[in-house]
């Protein structure tokens, strides 16, 4: 029987092993012109993370698992492999040819569309779903039964992004139509739900634009440019609005037709881990701002926002202890108008005028730093570290809020990183195209134990900063220098030295050595140094800048 899934199957086996970002954008758009709605619109939710199903999906599997394959082997299979759909798909077992002996036998002897699985798992009973998996994947190949199981777990990992599916789509429009850029795209976006009809008809000329205005959803956001210190001496003072540059989340807060999200810089609703800020919104404005922890009107260190982050529930003791707070830095829509095309300077003032009237629960406003020369605020910048704040933005005054990163109009100007020689105590294999290698590294720093011994404490965890060569030899060093094992992680000899850049040293109850790093990344291996000469955790407690 012909796969039920192959146009999908194929497009996402086709994106694993194409490398170039413009032949995937030609592998989907051939996809979206050749697929029917709603198959196409199922796809593309697939694609970006939105499609509805919520499915105890992996406890399923390992239950069916169980029964089929030896739980070591395959705890085994799936720790080499790294993903548990591949792993499944290939270890399952062919049938026999024997009818399955299931109550949905009898329901599947035509081939189905993607538009079919979708709508039949919508609709399931989540007891039912061990059956009804058994059955399709007793009648798919390979590369069928790992194409639905990618689908049911959600993390696809075929190498696009929301972003790049989004900019296939821009290519696929009428080109009669005026609006058909991928931005043009991102303004509908949150006002839509799959299989996405609208959408297509739209960008196929045989609808208007969907009605968007008032709804409260996501405008793509203006983002800046890291500061080149050359050019600095370039800039006009006058020309200049200087803010700082907040250790917390950007995010976008719209409100508007009785309703109020919180979205993130990719886009993503979050209001549900902050129900703090979305319960308290009652005004209709769409305001660009940073998302902080703030207690008696000073800023925490980003680890307290991290405890709130991703949660799909909030506990009353967890709102108190980490109150959330935006201080806002611009305005997109205020008194029902858009107002991005007007500069900067007059948002502001809009946005000042707004708070001013408003007076918004949970928000504040960001500050302007004034100052009468580069000279000044360079002296100013310099400071940064020492008051806990991460840099500074500097953004033209006359600059029109646009979505993307246009050159030449806003500048973030980060205080320089921080470093410590810290000694790789554990090594995990990475996902997707990392899972055969050792890529996820633990590292320490020493402390002084009271009989003189010195021990190695986690300070931190990188997965970056490294090349892929340098990839390779690590992980060949991990191989030969393993010590023990801990499921997926091996620990290793104490030999091999990080030079680690990272943004701030935090304190943290969560960790032993109490402390974390801030965006570590492996700025340098260190094969010269021995490791008894690293850093030590004191030396790292004392970069701590309390707030």
């Amino acid at each position: 029987m012909e796969c039920p899934l192959k146009p999908f199957a194929d497009l996402l086996d086709r994106l694993v092993y194409c490398p170039g970002r413009n032949a995937k954008i030609r592998l989907l758009q051939a996809y979206f012109r050749a697929t029917p709605d709603p198959d196409r619109g199922w796809a593309l939710a697939a694609l970006t993370d939105g499609l509805p199903l919520s499915f105890p999906v992996r406890r399923t599997l390992g239950d069916m698992m169980a029964k089929r394959l030896d739980p070591d082997l395959y705890r085994l299979s799936r720790d080499y492999v790294g993903d548990t759909a591949e792993t499944v798909a290939l270890c399952w077992p062919d049938p026999d040819g024997t009818p399955a002996a299931t109550p949905y036998a009898a329901m599947v002897r035509q081939p189905l569309r993607l538009a079919d699985v979708v709508a039949e798992l919508q609709l399931i009973d989540k007891r039912q779903l061990g059956n009804r998996l058994e059955t399709w994947l007793d009648q798919l190949d390979a590369t069928g039964r790992w194409a639905l199981l990618k689908l049911l777990t959600g993390g696809l990992r075929v190498g696009v992004s929301a972003r790049l599916a989004k900019t296939a789509l821009a290519g696929i429009a009428d080109p009669s139509i005026a609006d058909q850029s991928v931005d043009d795209i991102e303004e509908v976006w949150h006002g839509l739900a799959p299989p996405y009809t609208a959408l297509f008809q739209w960008l196929e000329g045989r609808s208007p634009k969907p009605d968007i205005l008032g709804a409260p959803v996501f405008r793509p956001l203006m983002l800046a440019h890291p500061l080149d210190l050359a050019d600095l001496d370039t800039l006009d003072i006058a020309s200049i609005q200087a803010e700082w540059k907040w250790d917390g989340i950007r995010v976008q807060v719209a409100a508007g037709r009785g309703a109020a999200r919180l979205y993130s810089r990719t886009g993503d609703d979050i209001g549900r881990a902050f129900p703090d800020i979305i319960e308290r919104i009652q005004f209709d404005a769409v305001l660009d701002g940073e998302l902080l922890i703030v207690r008696d009107g000073s800023v925490a260190p980003f680890n307290d926002l991290q405890q709130r982050l991703n949660r799909k529930t909030v506990t009353a003791p967890m709102l108190a202890q980490y109150p959330a707070h935006i201080r806002l830095y611009d305005a997109l829509v205020i008194g029902g108008e858009d107002v991005r095309s007007q500069p900067l300077h007059v948002r502001r003032a809009r946005l000042e005028a707004w708070f001013a009237e408003t007076r918004p629960t949970r928000m504040d406003l960001s500050e302007v730093i004034a100052a009468p020369s580069i000279d000044a605020l360079r002296s100013i910048w310099s400071g940064t570290r020492g008051i806990g704040i991460e840099g500074m933005m500097l953004k033209r005054r006359d600059s029109v809020y646009v979505a993307g990163r246009p050159k030449g109009q806003w500048w973030k100007w980060k205080r320089s990183a921080l470093m410590l020689d810290c000694v790789l105590m554990y090594a995990q294999r990475g996902s997707g195209k990392r899972s055969s290698y050792y890529s996820d590294y633990t590292f320490g720093a020493w402390t002084n134990a009271p009989d003189g011994t010195r021990n190695l404490v986690p300070v931190g965890k990188a997965y970056s900063g490294f090349t892929d060569a340098e990839l390779l030899e690590i992980d060949r060093w991990v191989r030969n220098h393993t010590t023990d094992r801990f499921g997926p992680v091996r620990a290793v000899e104490v030999a091999l030295v990080f030079e680690v850049a990272f943004d701030a040293m935090q304190r943290s109850t969560r960790h032993k050595s109490g402390v974390a790093m801030r965006f570590p990344r492996i700025h340098r291996i260190r094969w010269d140094k021995p490791a008894a000469e690293a850093d030590t955790l004191e030396t790292a407690i004392a970069l701590i800048v309390e707030g």
